[in-house]
């Protein structure tokens, strides 16, 4: 408590803002996993199609949220919240009112520009609103309130839909977003700058933008097509053809880069990136193939097969708090290193999996699991942004965000490929979760090389000249 206590009434009301804002933008990414069956029945569609309902706003949000980051630290980062909300509230009320299923498809996948503003725009101002000293405490909370949110979608959907109709979980969305743009207007200090000298990248944004689709596109696809399908060459194809025009790109625009040489030179910022994409390919596996495991195996309705996955969220929630508040007394390499430790272990115990076991059996490792991830990805996400100037704090969030949404996609692909290929579904499980534990072994490797104890002490400076931290 003592981190929280020393901070002033005006600091909690902002956080407490931003805090509803970052649940109002995290639970509409699990709201949906419940009602995808319903909205499955009511278009007459199949389930791969459906299923870009979430695949589709998440490439989108993968795709420019490095745009966004660096928009929000050139106008302003509760500037560009505002514009993101209303793109996203916009979006999300066509969705409700849509009769076509190619509609819903589109206005859900649009709803990720707004969403490609927000993260970035609330990591921001979260992380400068605390002072620096104590920024571990953002990366708890950050964390806490998304592992909170993430666990209250799926069961929040679910009632909503059995209760009223799927289309509400859109009609939430203004609701929620009017509340978080009024607390962040009342209580959330205006940062935009008075003198805009910054201009935006164009070149930069699209050709990065058009590489990180061709990328996550592959990626996504590849579950359906495999690896060596013409169209999935020929999208890796365009990503690495874009990636190194955008680089040359970078390097003639030089001070008005998207991503500017300061960061693109921070080997630790990259680095903790590459931890956080193989961890992300590690958390999405089970997330994904645990609910489907107990449905398929044991026959449990869906509803109850993703409650199988609480007592690992809880732990995640509850461990991203405690670790947050561990971040000023022990070296970020520590924390970081003992939750990818964590997570092989969990990894390594989910491994065992067979068509026997049930619940009991891997709660465990489901437990030690939802552990590392509170430990990695608070300190990870704190890591991250201390080590860039606190006016590239949005920019490096959008950094290490895109590297989660690529990790998530990657995982999927390659974690479906090997359940694919073998005789059934709990032994590719089983294979899967066991190349998973190897991964987080990776990542180990990689926090106590490049994780130091190094970090970006400087002051975030306002648009008045004064410091706000």
């Amino acid at each position: 408590m003592g981190n929280w206590a020393a901070l002033t009434k005006d600091q909690l009301w902002g956080l407490a803002a931003l805090s509803f804002a970052l649940f109002f933008v995290s639970n509409d990414i699990t709201i949906l996993s419940g009602t995808i069956p319903i909205i499955e029945t009511d278009f007459g569609g199949d389930f791969t199609n459906v299923q870009w309902l979430l695949n589709g706003y998440t490439l989108v949000v993968g795709v420019l949220i490095i745009s966004g980051g660096r928009l929000a630290d050139i106008f302003g980062r509760r500037r560009i919240f505002f514009i993101g909300s209303v793109i996203f509230v916009f979006f999300s009320v066509i969705c409700g009112l849509a009769k076509d299923f190619s509609i819903l498809l589109a206005s859900r996948a649009l709803m990720g520009i707004g969403g490609a503003m927000i993260w970035p725009s609330i990591l921001g101002m979260i992380y400068n609103l605390i002072p620096r000293e104590r920024s571990g405490i953002a990366g708890g909370l950050v964390m806490a309130v998304t592992g909170i949110s993430l666990t209250i979608g799926p069961i929040l959907g679910g009632v909503i839909t059995d209760i009223f109709n799927w289309r509400l979980t859109f009609f939430l969305n203004p609701i929620e977003a009017a509340i978080a743009c009024f607390m962040c207007w009342k209580f959330v200090t205006d940062d935009t700058p008075k003198n805009l000298d910054a201009k935006i990248d164009y070149a930069g944004v699209t050709t990065l933008s058009v590489s990180l689709f061709s990328l996550l596109f592959a990626l996504d696809l590849s579950v359906d097509f495999g690896f060596k399908n013409p169209l999935i060459i020929i999208l890796m194809a365009l990503f690495l053809f874009f990636f190194g025009v955008f680089v040359i790109v970078e390097y003639r625009v030089k001070d008005n880069a998207l991503i500017p040489r300061d960061i693109a030179g921070n080997y630790r910022l990259f680095a903790a990136g590459f931890a956080t994409l193989v961890i992300s390919v590690v958390f999405f596996s089970p997330i994904f193939y645990i609910p489907q495991f107990f449905s398929k195996i044991h026959g449990y309705s869906a509803t109850l097969a993703g409650i199988v996955l609480l007592p690992m969220l809880i732990v995640f929630s509850v461990i991203s708090y405690v670790s947050g508040n561990l971040y000023k007394s022990f070296n970020p390499r520590v924390i970081a290193s003992a939750g990818s430790a964590l997570i092989f272990i969990g990894m390594f115990m989910l491994s065992n999996i067979n068509k026997n076991i049930g619940i009991i059996g891997l709660a465990p490792g489901l437990i030690f699991l939802g552990a590392g991830m509170g430990f990695f990805y608070p300190t990870i996400t704190t890591f991250s942004i201390t080590v860039v100037a606190p006016s590239r704090s949005s920019l490096a969030a959008g950094i290490i965000y895109m590297f989660r949404v690529a990790g998530g996609s990657l995982g999927l692909a390659i974690n479906t490929t090997i359940v694919a290929f073998s005789p059934s579904l709990p032994n590719g499980i089983a294979r899967a979760f066991t190349v998973n534990s190897y991964l987080a072994l990776t990542a180990l490797v990689i926090c106590l090389l490049f994780v130091d104890e190094k970090r970006n002490t400087g002051k975030f400076v306002n648009s008045e000249g004064g410091k706000k931290s």
